[in-house]
Parts: C-alpha cells; structure tokens; sequence
C-alpha cells in the first residue's frame, strides 16, 4: 500500500462516488483525522477549508454519506469514497456537484 501523501495544508481530495451507479458526486478535502473519523464511523467526514472545522456529510442537510469502501490512488495522493447517497451530494441541491459542461466556448 502507498503511503498517505497530503499537501503542504495536510490535506489530500476525496472523491465521493455513489456506489450503484459509479456516477462522481462529489469532491471534498480530508485531513488524517477525517480519514480516521471516516474508516471509524462510516460515515463520511471530510475538513472544510472554509471553516477550519470537520463536517460529516448530512449532519445539517440529512443528506447523508454512508461509506461502502476506502480506496487510495496508486500515489497515496487521493481518496476514492464509494458512498451510498442518501438526498443530493451537492450543496446545490443537485444530485452530483458535476453537472456544468465545458466546451471550447466554456460552460455550456
């Protein structure tokens, strides 16, 4: 196994994927105590940048993340999350935060 690799904010990305439909929900950032929090509670946690604190996925919103597997990328430099997605992943309120297309006269 790779060893965990963190920027110089002690952060890596963590992509959300629903584990159904393999569809990318998400992106979010973790720290080693989210990832600790995450394979601890199976739920995801994740560090907001913003607000210098952790927040479990649907603590406020009832959209939940309930997580089915941890996987590391082949650098140990991101994480995959294969979630259940209870509600919308996006702050939005769409499903998945990946929804504006880009082309070469820019969002579509």
């Amino acid at each position: 196994m790779p060893e965990l690799t963190f920027n110089a904010d002690g952060l890596m990305p963590a992509i959300a994927q629903d584990a159904d439909t393999r569809e990318v929900l998400m992106l979010a950032w973790m720290d080693a105590e989210a990832l600790r929090r995450t394979l601890a509670t199976g739920r995801a946690t994740y560090w907001s940048r913003s607000r210098h604190e952790y927040w479990v996925k649907g603590e406020t919103s009832g959209h939940h993340q309930s997580v089915v597997k941890v996987e590391l990328d082949c650098d140990g430099d991101t994480i995959l999350l294969t979630v259940n997605q209870t509600g919308a992943a996006c702050h939005t309120g769409n499903r998945t935060c990946f929804f504006t297309e880009l082309n070469d006269g820019g969002a579509a």
